[in-house]
């Protein structure tokens, strides 16, 4: 198993599998603390890399720090990671479980940044993004701040998340080479599709989170559930990602886990080929 056939991307610096691996399931109950099963967190790390993923997404804001941590335990080799793309958020406060207020002044971003290349254990980022624009912080503020850790070497690329075409376009305006935006969006949430139709025509990669997550559309009886009909072996989960790799050459999603056993399955969907009439009939359900 690999997931060689879901294409490629440049990102990060280097040429990655589009289909990644999420790393915020990994730590505790409301992305808040260790993960119950530590062993089990550092086998997920591992297996992901053996299944040829090529592109891991965490922030600094998940555990907080844990699963920065966790990925150094499984995943560095002593000098770093290899041909796999590291990348990162900042941007975020934590108060609790489930609990993450936006702090977006430039003092406090550039610590996320130099904390999570001292958890990394690397010199430079591969790709940093803001996990969010702080509205109480003017924007232009923020992103001259990370444009400076462009200018200065301590990452290659940078990315935003949670954005329109509007912020994209005055981060671009203030000379900030936007390379990945992320935004929620999968088969049953199509709010960022004119995001995902800036960023196609762009070039820009778009990381969609929460990419299984179709909605009414995997309920039985339901449009996903007839698709699968016609691949046997194959979830509905696989099957919304299928759809996800097509939609777009740029699209990189992200499906997180806690088990190895989940993972597999994640990353099988690389395999699966709709044909023109179930990407069609898919796309036209939403």
């Amino acid at each position: 198993m690999t997931v060689a056939n879901s294409g490629t991307i440049d990102l990060g610096g280097k040429t990655v599998h589009r289909l990644g691996y999420g790393a915020m399931r990994i730590t505790g109950p409301g992305i808040w603390g260790p993960p119950k099963d530590h062993d089990e967190a550092v086998r997920v790390l591992r297996r992901t890399v053996e299944l040829g993923v090529t592109f891991i997404d965490t922030a600094d804001s998940y555990g907080p720090f844990v699963s920065e941590d966790l990925i150094k335990e499984a995943l560095h080799d002593g000098s770093g990671y290899g041909d796999v793309v590291i990348a990162t958020k900042g941007g975020l406060t934590r108060h609790g479980p489930d609990v993450w207020p936006p702090l977006g002044r430039p003092e406090y971003l550039r610590q996320c940044l130099l904390m999570s290349l001292r958890r990394l254990g690397v010199e430079q980022i591969d790709l940093w993004q803001l996990h969010r624009i702080d509205a109480k912080v003017p924007r232009e503020e923020q992103f001259g701040e990370i444009k400076s850790f462009l200018d200065e070497g301590l990452v290659k690329q940078v990315g935003l998340s949670e954005v329109g075409v509007d912020e994209v376009e005055a981060a671009q305006a203030a000379g900030l080479p936007v390379a990945s935006v992320q935004n929620r969006y999968n088969l049953g949430d199509r709010r960022a599709e004119e995001l995902l139709d800036f960023c196609t025509a762009q070039g820009i990669a778009f990381i969609p989170w929460a990419p299984v997550d179709a909605g009414t559309l995997a309920r039985p009886g339901g449009p996903l559930d007839a698709v699968a009909g016609n691949h046997p072996g194959t979830t509905t989960g696989q099957l919304a990602l299928a759809w996800l790799l097509r939609r777009s050459p740029v699209i990189v999603p992200i499906p997180g886990t806690s088990s190895v056993e989940h993972l597999e399955e994640n990353c099988a969907a690389a395999d699966v080929e709709l044909t023109d009439e179930e990407f069609q009939a898919l796309t036209d359900a939403a």
